[in-house]
């Protein structure tokens, strides 16, 4: 499966893994992919500790960083807002909803914690601004990634000119047409187009409409398909699209070495394609995750406004630890609210497996599929 996008960074399958777990980074990089670690929720310290571990299983083999660079979030017009700031912006109508919401269920408190531990908590949230995301992208240069991936948004000028500087491709996430075009002007080398049909932050364009669409716009910048891909035969059609390879992010989340919790693949493995919704309730800006009472609540009347990013994030984290710390108990409120984001191809997602079994699954499907189509047009 040799495409420009598979000798740009060189690997063996233009299969591209996005993941917040390290160890599914190693597996898919050492099986002939490249695994991509999403790293917003990341201090630089443990960036440093993950990128070296994934280094030193991979053995030379290729791997990248993913981070979130959104063009508009709380704070950007001044260059970010310090974590203490973020915390004291918060409406109180907004905390008293989400405790009411928990007592409904259950939902036990934290049990006391030290010092240490509630200073981690109150740092939680998502690393978007400038001021907190160029530590990380100084660790992933110094650890030697292959691939700088954008979310959100194209990546700012000086990001772009320090990625080259130092041989690194930049790749960009785009859900609408005027997003990659835009991300082609900001000098990206890879278009990464997602369909709504993706786990997390998606659009409201199908991938089968938006790959051709983006391929066509930003040529000849070489174009991923992300969205709804988790088989062979959804890497053909990608390829028939125009894509030069494929990003997929949910397929992981059920592999032996996700550390997605018990609770929340029993709950992925069971569900069906329709059991997800775009909503804002994680972060302020849509993403797409299963359908839970935990989406279900913010979509009532009586809900608050999810806020913007990064204050949602700040907003809901204690919560959503309370609520996954004790999920895996069958019985407990915390079960029904518990969610995660992922994709419609959770319908495909119905046992364990490993993720090199997943990608040796999806090469073997794509060339039966591929011998299949040679022979439609074979001649008699």
């Amino acid at each position: 499966m040799r495409t420009r996008v598979s000798e740009l960074v060189g690997i063996d399958f233009p299969i591209f893994a996005f993941t917040h777990c390290r160890d599914v980074v190693a597996a898919v990089t050492n099986a002939g992919g490249m695994g991509v670690l999403g790293a917003v929720a990341h201090s630089p310290e443990r960036l440093r500790v993950d990128l070296e571990w994934i280094r030193d299983q991979v053995k030379g083999r290729p791997f990248g960083v993913d981070l979130l660079i959104p063009r508009k979030y709380v704070g950007a017009d001044s260059g970010g807002v310090e974590p203490s700031a973020l915390r004291d912006m918060i409406p109180e109508e907004h905390r008293e909803w989400i405790d009411a919401l928990l007592d409904r269920y259950g939902v036990p408190p934290f049990p006391p914690e030290s010092d240490a531990d509630l200073e981690e908590r109150g740092m939680a949230g998502l690393r978007v601004d400038p001021k907190r995301m160029a530590p990380l992208i100084d660790v992933s240069f110094e650890y030697g990634v292959k691939l700088l991936a954008s979310a959100l948004g194209s990546p700012p000028a000086w990001l772009v000119e320090k990625a080259h500087a130092a041989g690194v491709p930049v790749a960009a996430l785009a859900g609408r047409l005027d997003h990659a075009t835009a991300h082609k002007e900001a000098g990206c080398d890879i278009i990464i187009a997602q369909g709504t049909e993706g786990g997390g932050h998606t659009g409201e364009i199908a991938t089968m409409v938006l790959i051709p669409q983006v391929v066509d716009a930003v040529a000849p910048i070489p174009v991923l398909a992300a969205g709804g891909i988790a088989s062979g035969r959804q890497v053909a059609a990608a390829l028939a699209l125009g894509a030069e390879g494929v990003w997929c992010g949910s397929v992981w989340l059920t592999t032996n070495e996700a550390e997605t919790s018990p609770a929340v693949r029993e709950k992925f493995i069971a569900a069906s394609s329709s059991d997800t919704r775009r909503s804002r309730s994680l972060t302020g800006k849509p993403a797409r995750m299963l359908r839970s009472a935990w989406t279900d609540a913010w979509d009532t009347p009586e809900a608050p406004a999810p806020l913007g990013m990064p204050l949602q994030s700040v907003l809901v984290a204690d919560s959503q630890r309370r609520i996954h710390r004790v999920a895996h108990n069958a019985d407990s409120g915390d079960r029904e609210l518990v969610t995660y984001f992922v994709g419609q191809v959770v319908g495909q997602m119905n046992e364990v497996k490993s993720s090199r079994r997943v990608v040796s699954e999806m090469i073997e499907e794509f060339v039966d599929t591929m011998e299949r189509l040679n022979a439609l047009v074979e001649a008699e």
